[in-house]
């Protein structure tokens, strides 16, 4: 199954359902990989439904596909949650979108700080680079992004959230080794501050609501740098070979 040619399907998945792919998909399909009727394609739905399908239509703007078998893949069995104020670096923040994708964080919510850049959140062109990443990376479960939420927000949010983990420069304020405060096995909160890192104030906001102040270089960070950081340690301690 791996093998196959894998899409995205936003839309109910059904088995021996017919489905019409969108025009984008129907010509990448058709004219790049030049299948035909009869071939098999696979879809995914962002939501763990992986389906197994034949083309029926080589229509190469509406390219149809019929559903043979559904494969219903199972959530990781912890959550990385990651809260990240963006820069004002286009480019950085999409890198730091695909790539938080392919190390399979389970949401990503641009944080509101005293410090953040302003910018407006381009939530179509982002989706299509999450959708883009998780199909790269063999995944069938699309990371949900928030939209831009303030501090309070989030911690009210996730006050049942097992590890919670506050990334910050701020000397005078406790911090631990990454490796020291992130434990395995947990559903975690990880935040990261934006260009200039957060505000002492709202640092002592998150740590009086559970947050551990982390340390994860003797570099000073970039704010993509620090997020990929954190993705890549707790893909690793929470690794299980199949």
């Amino acid at each position: 199954m791996a093998s196959l040619p894998l899409f995205f399907y936003d839309g109910l998945l059904q088995q021996g359902s017919e489905v019409l792919l969108d025009e984008p998909t129907s010509k990448h399909v058709i004219q790049v990989l030049r299948m035909q009727p009869g071939e098999e394609l696979a879809l995914a739905d962002g939501k763990g439904h992986q389906a197994i399908t034949h083309i029926t239509s080589d229509n190469r703007k509406k390219c149809s596909v019929q559903v043979r078998h559904i494969v219903l893949h199972p959530r990781p069995a912890v959550s990385l949650h990651l809260a990240v104020g963006f820069t004002k670096n286009a480019s950085r923040n999409e890198w730091l979108l695909e790539k938080a994708t392919e190390l399979g964080v389970s949401s990503i919510i641009p944080l509101s700080t005293a410090r953040t850049e302003k910018e407006r959140g381009k939530y179509e062109r982002w989706h299509n680079i999450l959708v883009s990443a998780m199909l790269q990376s063999q995944q069938y479960y699309l990371p949900v992004l928030a939209p831009a939420t303030g501090l309070k927000e989030l911690l009210d949010a996730h006050a049942a959230t097992h590890q919670k983990l506050i990334g910050h420069c701020e000397a005078g304020i406790s911090r631990k080794a990454l490796h020291e405060a992130m434990q395995p096995g947990k559903d975690t909160l990880v935040l990261i501050g934006p260009e200039g890192d957060f505000a002492p104030e709202e640092i002592k906001l998150c740590m009086d609501n559970g947050c551990t102040g982390i340390a994860m270089a003797s570099q000073r960070l970039r704010t993509e740098t620090a997020a990929m950081n954190v993705c890549a340690y707790f893909n690793t301690i929470n690794y299980e070979i199949a």
